[in-house]
């Protein structure tokens, strides 16, 4: 009882500094937010992978602090692009370098798996500054990354808790089932759906409901897997949680490995709506 009183004064804490963040969206407050959380995220993942030599830790914390402002303050997508390419391709090369002169104490193996992950971490935190100021109605779709992962996060812990009988995939997460997962599913879909139909209702917009809900399918299928991708990651390196910074939940990578994947995906969402013109709200 006490570790879920703990969860819950660490939910309502975590809810109460971000909803400022989430007022000021459309300030460069944003942008240092999301570039706060994934230098947290690429430090958390350093540390997992027993990275701790600074000529190393300093280089990737910069690189990700750098995207999500670049995405808001260079509005030509195809300069963004470029500027991501060369220091992504600097990035790895230093890597790289590191490793060859390293004399084995940095192996190829390690440069390769940290720039992974850092580019699927920084990538994902730079697509929620992407996806807020995407198009007219950007200020409300973001919302839906959050909606997404946190609604099936909820919704599939709640649903299994009460009729899972089936595990899903034991190897990897032990407590997690089928009954949960596509009651996460069914819940995210409907969340979406209902986003939706709010966002008509009083700001004006013409949601398309269809590919809202259908959306919500493949978004919370998305989210899962971010879930179990993040704890595959902890239990081939060995530890429980990424970090201490909340109490009762872990580290930043902890509360944000769904929203990392769902970030990709709703992103995906806004660039095919722009390349088919159908229209998100």
């Amino acid at each position: 009882m006490s570790d879920m009183k703990t969860r819950i004064i660490t939910s309502i804490i975590a809810i109460c500094v971000f909803l400022p963040v989430l007022y000021f969206s459309d300030t460069m407050f944003f942008s240092f937010a999301m570039a706060v959380i994934a230098v947290t995220s690429v430090y958390e993942m350093m540390r997992c992978m027993g990275i701790k030599k600074l000529h190393i830790t300093i280089p990737s914390c910069l690189f990700a602090a750098a995207f999500p402002f670049l995405v808001r303050y260079v509005k030509d997508i195809k300069a963004f692009a470029l500027i991501a390419f060369i220091c992504g391709g600097l990035y790895i090369m230093y890597l790289f370098t590191l490793a060859v002169l390293s004399h084995g104490k940095f192996h190829f193996t390690e440069a390769a798996s940290l720039f992974t992950m850092s580019l699927y971490i920084i990538g994902a935190l730079t697509a929620i500054v992407y996806i807020r100021d995407f198009g007219e109605y950007g200020g409300y779709i973001y919302f839906l990354v959050f909606i997404g992962a946190w609604v099936t996060d909820t919704c599939a812990y709640f649903t299994g808790m009460l009729i899972g009988k089936h595990k899903l995939i034991p190897d990897v997460s032990p407590k997690k089932t089928i009954e949960g997962s596509v009651g996460g599913i069914v819940f995210c879909s409907a969340s979406f759906v209902v986003f939706g139909i709010i966002t008509d209702a009083f700001f004006g917009t013409s949601a398309n409901l269809i590919f809202l809900a259908i959306g919500g399918v493949i978004i919370s299928v998305i989210s899962q897997i971010g879930d179990l991708v993040m704890s595959l990651v902890k239990r081939h390196y060995g530890i429980k949680d990424y970090g201490k910074i909340f109490p009762g939940h872990g580290g930043m990578l902890d509360r944000f490995d769904s929203i990392l994947a769902v970030a990709i995906g709703v992103a995906s969402m806004c660039m095919f709506t722009s390349l088919t013109g159908i229209n998100i709200l």
